[in-house]
Protein backbone atom coordinates (compact mmCIF):
# COMPACT_ATOMS: atom_id res chain seq x y z
CA UNK A 1 0.00 0.00 0.00
CA UNK A 2 1.17 3.51 -0.81
CA UNK A 3 -0.59 4.85 2.30
CA UNK A 4 -1.69 3.05 5.44
CA UNK A 5 -3.27 4.86 8.37
CA UNK A 6 -4.16 2.78 11.43
CA UNK A 7 -6.25 4.06 14.35
CA UNK A 8 -4.84 7.59 14.10
CA UNK A 9 -5.88 10.16 16.70
CA UNK A 10 -5.00 13.83 17.03
CA UNK A 11 -6.28 16.31 19.60
CA UNK A 12 -5.93 20.10 19.76
CA UNK A 13 -6.41 21.65 23.22
CA UNK A 14 -8.59 18.77 24.34
CA UNK A 15 -10.71 18.77 21.17
CA UNK A 16 -10.34 15.68 18.92
CA UNK A 17 -9.50 16.42 15.28
CA UNK A 18 -8.97 12.77 14.26
CA UNK A 19 -10.65 9.90 16.11
CA UNK A 20 -9.28 6.45 15.33
CA UNK A 21 -8.87 7.18 11.62
CA UNK A 22 -7.92 4.11 9.55
CA UNK A 23 -7.51 3.97 5.78
CA UNK A 24 -5.49 2.30 3.00
CA UNK A 25 -4.61 3.67 -0.43
CA UNK A 26 -2.67 2.17 -3.31
CA UNK A 27 -1.25 3.84 -6.42
CA UNK A 28 -3.38 4.88 -9.35
CA UNK A 29 -6.27 6.72 -7.68
CA UNK A 30 -7.54 10.24 -7.10
CA UNK A 31 -9.39 10.43 -3.81
CA UNK A 32 -11.89 13.13 -2.97
CA UNK A 33 -11.55 13.94 0.74
CA UNK A 34 -14.78 15.70 1.65
CA UNK A 35 -16.49 16.99 4.75
CA UNK A 36 -17.62 20.15 6.54
CA UNK A 37 -15.26 22.57 8.25
CA UNK A 38 -13.75 21.00 11.33
CA UNK A 39 -14.15 17.43 10.08
CA UNK A 40 -10.38 16.80 10.16
CA UNK A 41 -9.42 17.05 6.49
CA UNK A 42 -6.51 19.49 6.83
CA UNK A 43 -5.27 17.81 10.01
CA UNK A 44 -5.18 14.48 8.21
CA UNK A 45 -3.24 15.83 5.24
CA UNK A 46 -0.71 17.58 7.49
CA UNK A 47 -0.22 14.38 9.48
CA UNK A 48 0.39 12.35 6.30
CA UNK A 49 2.84 15.00 5.10
CA UNK A 50 4.70 14.77 8.40
CA UNK A 51 4.02 18.38 9.34
CA UNK A 52 2.29 17.57 12.63
CA UNK A 53 2.69 14.60 14.98
CA UNK A 54 -0.25 12.37 15.82
CA UNK A 55 -1.17 11.48 19.39
CA UNK A 56 -1.58 7.77 18.72
CA UNK A 57 -1.90 5.32 15.86
CA UNK A 58 0.39 4.90 12.88
CA UNK A 59 0.76 6.36 9.39
CA UNK A 60 2.94 4.59 6.82
CA UNK A 61 3.84 6.00 3.40
CA UNK A 62 5.14 3.33 1.03
CA UNK A 63 5.77 1.10 4.04
CA UNK A 64 7.75 3.66 6.05
CA UNK A 65 6.61 5.47 9.15
CA UNK A 66 5.95 9.15 8.44
CA UNK A 67 9.08 11.18 9.12
CA UNK A 68 12.20 12.49 7.42
CA UNK A 69 12.43 9.46 5.11
CA UNK A 70 8.93 9.95 3.73
CA UNK A 71 9.37 13.64 2.84
CA UNK A 72 10.44 12.69 -0.68
CA UNK A 73 7.43 10.42 -1.08
CA UNK A 74 4.85 13.13 -0.45
CA UNK A 75 4.15 16.43 -2.25
CA UNK A 76 1.86 18.71 -0.26
CA UNK A 77 -0.12 21.70 -1.52
CA UNK A 78 -1.16 23.74 1.54
CA UNK A 79 -4.27 25.87 1.75
CA UNK A 80 -2.21 28.85 2.96
CA UNK A 81 0.41 30.61 0.83
CA UNK A 82 4.01 29.81 1.77
CA UNK A 83 5.58 32.49 -0.45
CA UNK A 84 7.69 35.56 0.31
CA UNK A 85 6.04 38.60 -1.29
CA UNK A 86 9.30 39.93 -2.76
CA UNK A 87 10.24 36.67 -4.50
CA UNK A 88 9.81 36.05 -8.20
CA UNK A 89 8.37 32.85 -9.62
CA UNK A 90 11.83 31.68 -10.66
CA UNK A 91 13.08 32.21 -7.10
CA UNK A 92 10.38 29.90 -5.78
CA UNK A 93 11.14 27.26 -8.41
CA UNK A 94 14.84 27.36 -7.57
CA UNK A 95 14.06 27.00 -3.87
CA UNK A 96 11.93 23.92 -4.47
CA UNK A 97 14.61 22.45 -6.74
CA UNK A 98 17.15 22.85 -3.93
CA UNK A 99 14.84 21.14 -1.43
CA UNK A 100 13.49 18.21 -3.43
CA UNK A 101 15.56 15.85 -5.58
CA UNK A 102 12.47 14.78 -7.49
CA UNK A 103 11.60 18.33 -8.61
CA UNK A 104 11.33 18.35 -12.43
CA UNK A 105 12.38 21.79 -13.71
CA UNK A 106 11.31 21.10 -17.28
CA UNK A 107 7.89 20.02 -16.14
CA UNK A 108 7.63 23.15 -14.00
CA UNK A 109 8.51 25.40 -16.95
CA UNK A 110 5.88 23.69 -19.11
CA UNK A 111 3.25 24.07 -16.39
CA UNK A 112 4.08 27.76 -15.96
CA UNK A 113 3.31 28.31 -19.63
CA UNK A 114 0.11 26.22 -19.51
CA UNK A 115 -1.15 28.05 -16.42
CA UNK A 116 -0.23 31.50 -17.74
CA UNK A 117 2.49 32.35 -15.21
CA UNK A 118 5.77 34.08 -16.05
CA UNK A 119 9.16 33.26 -14.54
CA UNK A 120 9.99 36.85 -13.57
CA UNK A 121 6.64 37.82 -12.09
CA UNK A 122 6.83 39.00 -8.47
CA UNK A 123 4.59 37.18 -5.98
CA UNK A 124 3.38 40.50 -4.54
CA UNK A 125 1.51 41.18 -7.78
CA UNK A 126 -0.38 37.87 -7.82
CA UNK A 127 -4.11 37.40 -7.42
CA UNK A 128 -5.35 34.52 -5.28
CA UNK A 129 -5.97 32.44 -8.39
CA UNK A 130 -2.40 33.01 -9.59
CA UNK A 131 -1.03 32.00 -6.19
CA UNK A 132 -3.01 28.77 -6.30
CA UNK A 133 -1.76 28.07 -9.82
CA UNK A 134 1.83 28.58 -8.66
CA UNK A 135 1.30 26.20 -5.72
CA UNK A 136 -0.07 23.67 -8.19
CA UNK A 137 2.97 24.06 -10.45
CA UNK A 138 5.27 23.37 -7.52
CA UNK A 139 3.32 20.33 -6.37
CA UNK A 140 2.75 18.72 -9.78
CA UNK A 141 6.41 19.26 -10.73
CA UNK A 142 7.51 16.82 -8.08
CA UNK A 143 7.71 13.14 -9.00
CA UNK A 144 6.41 12.09 -5.60
CA UNK A 145 4.15 9.01 -5.40
CA UNK A 146 1.62 10.70 -3.12
CA UNK A 147 0.18 14.17 -3.78
CA UNK A 148 -1.84 15.91 -1.10
CA UNK A 149 -3.91 18.88 -2.31
CA UNK A 150 -5.59 20.91 0.43
CA UNK A 151 -8.38 23.11 -0.97
CA UNK A 152 -6.70 23.96 -4.29
CA UNK A 153 -9.97 25.43 -5.62
CA UNK A 154 -10.97 27.56 -2.65
CA UNK A 155 -11.91 31.19 -3.21
CA UNK A 156 -10.91 31.51 -6.85
CA UNK A 157 -12.93 32.31 -9.95
CA UNK A 158 -14.65 29.57 -12.02
CA UNK A 159 -12.24 29.94 -14.96
CA UNK A 160 -9.22 29.41 -12.72
CA UNK A 161 -10.91 26.42 -11.07
CA UNK A 162 -11.53 24.85 -14.46
CA UNK A 163 -7.89 25.44 -15.47
CA UNK A 164 -6.63 23.84 -12.25
CA UNK A 165 -8.90 20.80 -12.55
CA UNK A 166 -7.75 20.19 -16.12
CA UNK A 167 -4.09 20.53 -15.08
CA UNK A 168 -4.51 17.99 -12.28
CA UNK A 169 -6.20 15.50 -14.61
CA UNK A 170 -3.59 15.99 -17.32
CA UNK A 171 -0.51 15.71 -15.12
CA UNK A 172 -1.67 12.80 -12.94
CA UNK A 173 0.49 9.68 -13.43
CA UNK A 174 -1.75 6.77 -12.42
CA UNK A 175 0.98 4.17 -12.90
CA UNK A 176 3.11 5.76 -10.17
CA UNK A 177 0.99 8.18 -8.16
CA UNK A 178 -2.13 8.73 -6.12
CA UNK A 179 -3.73 12.04 -5.18
CA UNK A 180 -5.79 12.95 -2.13
CA UNK A 181 -7.72 16.13 -2.88
CA UNK A 182 -9.55 17.95 -0.09
CA UNK A 183 -12.14 20.39 -1.35
CA UNK A 184 -15.42 22.15 -0.68
CA UNK A 185 -15.86 22.71 -4.43
CA UNK A 186 -17.33 19.23 -4.70
CA UNK A 187 -19.43 19.33 -7.82
CA UNK A 188 -16.80 21.03 -9.97
CA UNK A 189 -14.11 18.50 -9.06
CA UNK A 190 -16.07 15.25 -8.70
CA UNK A 191 -15.18 14.23 -12.26
CA UNK A 192 -11.59 13.75 -11.05
CA UNK A 193 -12.44 11.31 -8.28
CA UNK A 194 -12.00 7.55 -8.42
CA UNK A 195 -13.06 7.23 -4.80
CA UNK A 196 -14.62 9.48 -2.18
CA UNK A 197 -13.95 9.58 1.56
CA UNK A 198 -16.42 11.55 3.69
CA UNK A 199 -15.16 12.74 7.07
CA UNK A 200 -17.16 13.90 10.06
CA UNK A 201 -15.64 14.75 13.44
CA UNK A 202 -12.36 13.08 12.54
CA UNK A 203 -13.84 9.76 11.46
CA UNK A 204 -14.77 8.20 8.13
CA UNK A 205 -18.52 8.56 7.72
CA UNK A 206 -18.62 6.96 4.26
CA UNK A 207 -16.17 5.77 1.62
CA UNK A 208 -16.65 4.19 -1.77
CA UNK A 209 -16.01 4.17 -5.49
CA UNK A 210 -17.42 6.95 -7.63
CA UNK A 211 -18.30 4.52 -10.42
CA UNK A 212 -20.59 2.53 -8.12
CA UNK A 213 -22.03 5.71 -6.65
CA UNK A 214 -22.88 7.08 -10.10
CA UNK A 215 -24.70 3.86 -10.99
CA UNK A 216 -26.95 3.89 -7.93
CA UNK A 217 -27.19 7.52 -6.84
CA UNK A 218 -25.23 10.78 -7.05
CA UNK A 219 -22.63 12.55 -4.98
CA UNK A 220 -25.08 15.36 -4.25
CA UNK A 221 -27.65 12.95 -2.87
CA UNK A 222 -25.00 11.09 -0.85
CA UNK A 223 -23.78 14.32 0.77
CA UNK A 224 -27.35 15.24 1.67
CA UNK A 225 -27.94 11.81 3.22
CA UNK A 226 -24.72 11.86 5.23
CA UNK A 227 -24.61 15.45 6.43
CA UNK A 228 -28.19 16.76 6.47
Amino acid sequence: MLLTATDVTKTYFGKPALRGFSYELDRGKIIGLLGPNGSGKSTLLKAIAGLIPVDSGKILVDGQKVGVRTKNQVAYLPEIDPFYQSHRVIDVLNFYKSCFKDFDTQRAEALLEELALERNQVIRSFSKGMRVRLKLVLTLSRRAPLLLLDEPLSGIDPLSRDTIIKAIAREFDPANQSIILSTHEVFESEGLFDEVVLLEKGQIKWQGHMESLRESSSLKRLLEEVYL
